[in-house]
């Protein structure tokens, strides 16, 4: 297992081949908390103002807000923190000009493309500023990223069987669904799955997507829908760990009687992922598009339309998870898949007049196949077996 020392290492690596590429000599990255290529590279989950990363002549340096200093010092895995007052006078750019002007002498700096247009031209006024697309091999995931990343999805498990239970105690009383002598919405559903990833240390971060019915075709329902019998219950857990890292996991269920398009939904959803787990079994160095077209080419085959489309599939087969929900590689674009990768397996298909179905695993691409991170029964009929 990759501890802190070896990350830090693998990071300055990662740098200083990106350095080298560009010709330049120092790489600044000026964000806040909720900038995840930031977090990637100083491990530091810090304040929601920007502060200051720097690398130079070989070392790492943060320049942090002085309130959190102390965390700085303890999340931190470089070389060393360098606390500030939090002024309008004192900006962090000014922090990273004096580190820079410390370090080296150098006039050529490398930036993040998305670093702030106002820090760009601010580090103009005394560097030439490069600007970088580079993920740092963030996409790939060393052993203790996968194992954080397994351990938020276990967690994310553990919602589910919630989920689960509940809808398999519940009963039907004149075509509407009940639990604890109470009509069951999908918000009720949804505090019921937070309760557990709470209790377990895990934040939901406003994830836990549950639609009922028509509102399974819109993928991101946080809404308060009714629970029908005989519907489909579409259930996205996508919270995130203590260090940062997401899970995603998704599942669908129908209390009631499962009609005909449901079924045929259903099948052709597991097949495809099961396609999609095929494709993979030859491991790292197969184009990411490939599986998204064998789970494309199942769904044709159940009558299914894939693409821009209103009823079908209208999104891609999977994505990166890590630091960031939704991240590279895609598997809908011209991308190799590499050892390391964690992404999803999601196909789906819907209908907003009739419901919804997808089936979402998290797996790990390896140099021979893959590994399944998630472990969750795929049916239909929800149980507590």
């Amino acid at each position: 297992m990759m501890n802190m020392v070896d990350r830090h290492t693998s990071l300055q690596n990662a740098i200083e081949q990106e350095l080298r590429e560009h010709d330049a000599d120092v790489f600044v990255h000026i964000g806040d908390r909720f900038d995840d290529l930031l977090r990637y590279l100083t491990h530091f989950s810090g304040p929601d103002r920007d502060y200051a990363f720097v690398y130079a002549n070989g070392r790492s340096v943060l320049c942090a807000p002085r309130l959190f200093g102390e965390q700085a010092r303890r999340e931190f895995i470089g070389d060393l923190v360098r606390t500030h007052r939090q002024q309008v006078s004192s900006p962090p750019v000014a922090r990273a000009v004096e580190t820079i002007n410390e370090f080296t002498t150098t006039n050529r700096i490398l930036v993040p493309a998305h670093v702030s247009y106002h820090s760009v031209s601010s580090l103009e006024d005394d560097f030439e500023v490069i600007t970088t697309s580079s993920d740092f091999g963030r996409a790939q995931k060393t052993t203790w990223e996968r194992n954080q990343i397994e351990s938020v999805q276990t967690v994310a498990q553990h919602g589910m069987a919630r989920a689960e239970a509940v809808l398999a105690d519940a009963s039907i009383h004149e075509g509407a669904v009940h639990w604890e002598g109470e009509l069951l919405t999908t918000e009720r559903l949804r505090r019921e799955v937070n309760a557990v990833l709470a209790n377990h240390g895990i934040q939901d971060a406003g994830n836990t997507v549950i639609g009922a019915g028509t509102s399974c075709s819109d993928l991101h329902f946080t809404g308060d829908d009714e629970i029908h019998a005989d519907e489909t219950i579409l259930l996205d857990i996508s919270p995130r760990g203590k260090s940062g890292f997401y899970a995603d996991l998704t599942r669908t269920f129908v209390v009631g009687e499962i009609d005909t398009w449901t079924r045929a939904a259903y099948d052709a959803v597991r097949e495809a992922q099961d396609a999609a787990f095929s494709a993979l079994e030859s491991g790292a160095g197969i184009e990411a598009k490939t599986v998204h077209e064998a789970v494309s080419a199942v769904l044709y085959d159940h009558g299914f339309a894939v693409g821009d489309v209103s009823i079908g599939m209208y999104h891609g087969t999977g994505h990166g998870v890590g630091l960031s929900l939704h991240e590279a590689p895609s598997l809908s674009r011209d991308e190799v898949l590499k050892e390391g990768h964690v992404i999803t397996i999601e196909p789906g298909v819907y209908d907003p007049e009739k419901g919804g179905v997808r089936i979402e695993d998290l797996i790990m691409v390896t140099q021979s196949g893959y590994e399944n991170l998630t472990d969750y029964s795929r049916r239909l009929a929800p149980s507590t077996r």
